[in-house]
């Protein structure tokens, strides 16, 4: 077996010079372009009407009762405002409506084939992404965000918080779900060397794991993970529980609802967090963008 050589500082420094400008220029470029396509390509995946975008209903109406118990009772003077941010299809918010009566509820997304479904079911939507241009909010200007199952499919999960943090007022609330990668059955499967359910190594087909549909997952969260990016992100976690995921079999769903006891082996995370007091990195990247209108129109 031949043994390879780390470089000295001498050695690097060598190296480097012997590389021509332009290859770095180019490596550059190609970085680009390949960041360039990957973002279209993923942009084109989830415009497809056949990728689902609706989320389990059990899932749903535990995160809405979480969020009502959280805002309390309306004030018609002054109503919350809650976006359901990467809304989909709007079924999930929908589910909400009744328990938030009397609070507006703003469905944003960025895909225009799941704004026009979501229309059908909320009294407002709006486009707008977590990227970018940002959200089309001023800072400070929103009282809660449901965020169900978007964490696990987004390039720059950090960046996003970022936003999401930004237009929450002081002590503004965050409905996070997102599915667990250390759920009661993906124990058993990593130990029989299968691909846990939820997780994905391709965009086009599903590969050793169970189940068809290609969802596109790209990062995945256990319960001590997700609370850490969530405090390292500018919140604090009030609560973490768990839901049953309707994609489990019959037989076992039972015992899918009994693991939601124990939050670190349910199907899905559930968390209710507050935004924490001011952090640096995020005011001045509030500072540094242009100020979005308040609200969409009516």
């Amino acid at each position: 077996m031949t043994r390879s050589r780390s470089l000295s500082g001498s050695d690097q420094a060598h190296a480097a010079a012997s590389v021509p400008v332009s290859a770095y220029a180019n490596a550059n470029a190609n970085a680009n372009a390949a960041a360039a396509t990957a973002g279209s390509e993923l942009r084109a995946f989830y415009e497809d009407p056949t990728v689902p975008v609706a989320s389990g209903v059990e899932r749903s109406r535990r995160q809405a009762l979480l969020l009502a118990r959280a805002l309390g009772p309306t004030r018609r003077a002054d109503p919350a405002v809650v976006l359901d941010v990467g809304c989909g299809d709007g079924s999930a918010a929908a589910l909400a409506l009744p328990l938030l009566a009397g609070h507006r509820v703003i469905g944003v997304d960025w895909s225009q084939d799941a704004l026009r479904r979501a229309a059908h079911r909320l009294p407002d939507v709006v486009r707008g992404e977590l990227s970018g241009a940002g959200l089309p909010f001023a800072a400070g200007s929103v009282d809660a965000v449901l965020f169900s199952e978007v964490v696990e499919h987004l390039v720059e999960p950090d960046a996003a918080l970022d936003e999401l943090r930004r237009v929450l007022r002081p002590g503004g609330h965050l409905l996070l779900s997102t599915p667990n990668l250390a759920a009661w059955y993906n124990r058993a499967l990593l130990l029989a060397g299968v691909q846990p359910v939820f997780s994905e190594v391709s965009m086009r087909a599903v590969h050793g794991r169970p189940g068809r549909e290609v969802v596109g997952h790209l990062r995945l969260f256990t319960s001590r993970a997700l609370r850490g990016f969530l405090a390292a992100s500018g919140f604090t976690v009030v609560t973490l529980t768990g839901a049953p995921f309707h994609g489990v079999p019959r037989p076992l769903r039972a015992l899918d609802r009994a693991a939601c006891r124990v939050p670190s082996l349910a199907s899905i995370l559930l968390v209710h967090a507050v935004k924490a007091p001011g952090r640096a990195g995020t005011a001045g990247r509030a500072a540094r963008r242009p100020r979005p209108r308040a609200a969409p129109p009516r």
